[in-house]
């Protein structure tokens, strides 16, 4: 029997029972939850109190249900709108990002090293994602204009509605639910907001991403001064919440500059600074530290003071004296300090602190204003801004993913380029944006942009090329990646079942055809890979097989045939180019309705199992 693919992205729930089944695979009993034998497994670990600390408000467990619920569109792929398709790694995914983020779930679940979004602030006049509890995929299709000539009315989130904050959190909670999963057991999240929303973010992501997991807040300056504040305070910076995944995350630090350390004694140890030799606490505190020391060469004794006392205990003091590891002042005034030498220093790294002189706004918007010839786009963060953030959180050796689910105009895109061709790395980016529509008053539109999505791509397309050519004389910047594939969200290309035909003819229609009418075999063909989990950027090498297409993915480890007719010869064939390619594993897929027999259809599982095919699906 072939079993068949369903039209649906992966069931988080079960994947998460599943996963709970591996840890603890005594509390389930006929594949059903022992909720009080979980209890007894967890011990101490369970409250039973009835009063527990939790942040509710209306609408959180439809979001979480939001979240499991699993999607039943597709990514549909879009050769003319990508650049450098056959070899980019790179993805620009256009749709609404809660369906995208359900549909990337099996391929790139654990493999994101980076998350950067910039969402909606909440500021009463900004998009917010309307989502529909009931049906979120068609809503989208609604909103877009692609089921009905409704597709530009966006949403404002008014105070007046009565439930501002309620409808920001209901739209963040399960997106960022979503996120998680896809962050690896190093990754880390970067989020930034403003005073509207601050704290309830800060909220949602503790209980999402965990307490212990909050690595700090980054505050930055967006602006100078504004001269028209009516309570005459002039709110100029922002926020950057991070979070790692867990305890295995940690950010790449600073090179240390050195140049600092000089050696104007010839000291053979080598080059050396000074440094304080006293520490922030009082003698009361510390009673130990508190003592003279004297200068070996002069007789003169030094005091420190009550309220910062040495650094170190009197026996070692004494010893580093003698190692000639402490200044002593030449006139006997002031401090002696501690000598300490570049060898000293553990690492060539010193922690990440600040992002308050990052480029303010007005920079970036010049920034997209150069790239794009036209000022289009409000309010977007700067590339500086964001390659410092990226800096941090990857490394450029290891094709680290960077995802950005509220993408806008593509600064993350653009600030991954540019620092890729500055220390010659190899990260790539997944883009996701709604196709906003561009107010027909904006210059935006007058450009020639009519949705938001048109902009990031025309950016990144002009802001690759840019970078090349202002280092084309740099060593390796031909191997630099400023290619893009581009998907778009939509329905499943399979049919679903449909019980109100108005005529048989129409039934026999389903029958014969199970694909939805005008999508491709490349648009069915990545469905499957992310029904399988395969990430969207491995090449797929089409073989002519007894005259029909066969798409081989990974060397053989899919192998995908969507053609009619398929006969024994056919699959015969397909075992013939298994051996060939060598595969670990393997798995096949038909087209279900297109065996020439139902005999066929048997003996086709019947040989493909005993050539050693791991499995054989249709759709």
């Amino acid at each position: 029997m072939v079993d068949k693919i369903s039209g649906e992205s992966m069931d988080i729930v079960k994947d998460n029972i599943l996963k709970l089944k591996q840890i603890f695979p005594e509390v389930f009993c006929e594949d059903k939850i022992d909720f009080e034998r979980l209890q007894e497994v967890l011990g101490e670990y369970i409250d039973d109190k009835e009063e527990k600390y939790r942040f509710e408000w209306h609408g959180k467990s439809k979001a979480i249900r939001m979240a499991q619920t699993p999607s039943r569109g597709t990514l549909r792929p879009c050769k003319a709108e990508s650049k450098n398709w056959d070899t980019t790694q790179n993805l620009y995914i256009e749709g609404d990002n809660l369906e995208v983020l359900k549909l990337l779930q099996k391929s790139y679940q654990n493999k994101v090293k980076m998350i950067y979004i910039d969402p909606p602030y909440n500021t009463g006049n900004d998009f917010v994602y309307k989502d529909d509890y009931k049906d979120n995929l068609q809503n989208y299709l609604e909103l877009t204009g692609q089921v009905d000539d409704d597709g530009k009315k966006i949403s404002t989130n008014s105070e007046a509605g009565g439930r501002y904050h309620t409808n920001w959190l209901n739209m963040m909670y399960p997106r960022l639910r979503l996120a998680k999963n896809l962050l690896k057991d190093d990754g880390v999240i970067f989020i930034s907001i403003d005073d509207n929303e601050v704290s309830n973010l800060k909220k949602v992501c503790d209980e999402i991403f965990g307490e212990s997991n909050f690595v700090t807040k980054f505050i930055w300056k967006k602006r100078t001064g504004s001269n028209d504040s009516q309570n005459g305070v002039s709110v100029d910076h922002e926020y950057i919440l991070a979070y790692f995944r867990s305890e295995k995350a940690v950010f790449n630090g600073v090179i240390k500059t050195f140049e600092n350390y000089k050696n104007p004694d010839n000291d053979p140890r080598g080059p050396w600074m000074s440094d304080n030799l006293t520490c922030n606490k009082t003698a009361s505190q510390r009673p130990n530290l508190f003592y003279s020391i004297t200068d070996p060469k002069t007789g003169i004794t030094y005091n420190c003071n009550s309220n910062r006392v040495w650094a170190y205990e009197k026996e070692r003091m004494e010893r580093i004296i003698t190692e000639d590891k402490v200044i002593f002042p030449r006139d006997g005034k002031g401090t002696p300090m501690y000598k300490r030498h570049k060898a000293e220093v553990k690492s060539d790294k010193k922690p990440y602190s600040s992002l308050v002189d990052t480029q303010i706004n007005s920079v970036a918007t010049k920034e997209l204003r150069d790239t794009l010839n036209a000022q289009i786009f409000s309010y977007p963060k700067s590339v500086n801004l964001l390659a410092q953030l990226i800096g941090q959180g990857t490394n450029k050796y290891n094709k680290d993913i960077v995802l950005d689910f509220f993408s806008g105009s593509s600064t993350t895109a653009h600030a991954i380029m540019q620092l890729n061709s500055q220390n010659q790395g190899n990260r790539k980016f997944i883009m996701v944006q709604l196709p906003e529509p561009t107010d027909e008053t904006s210059e935006a539109y007058k450009a020639g942009y009519k949705n938001i999505c048109e902009i990031g791509k025309e950016r990144i397309r002009r802001a690759g090329d840019k970078i090349v050519e202002e280092n084309k004389d740099k060593e390796g910047i031909e191997n630099l990646d400023i290619g893009f594939k581009v998907f778009k969200l939509d329905t499943s290309n399979i049919k679903t079942w449909n019980p109100d035909y108005e005529s048989l003819e129409q039934r026999l229609d389903d029958i014969v055809d199970n694909f939805i009418p005008d999508r491709t075999e490349d648009d069915v063909v990545y469905e499957i890979m992310l029904k399988y989990g395969i990430d969207l950027t491995y090449p797929i090498k089409t073989r002519q097989v007894c005259d029909k297409n066969v798409y081989s993915i990974g060397m053989g480890a899919l192998l995908i045939c969507l053609d009619n007719e398929i006969t024994l010869e056919l699959v015969n064939a397909i075992v013939d180019l298994k051996n060939e390619l060598k595969p670990e594993t393997c798995r096949v897929v038909f087209k279900d309705n297109g065996f020439k027999t139902d005999s066929v259809k048997t003996n086709t599982v019947e040989i493909l199992k005993r050539n050693n095919v791991e499995e054989i699906m249709s759709i």
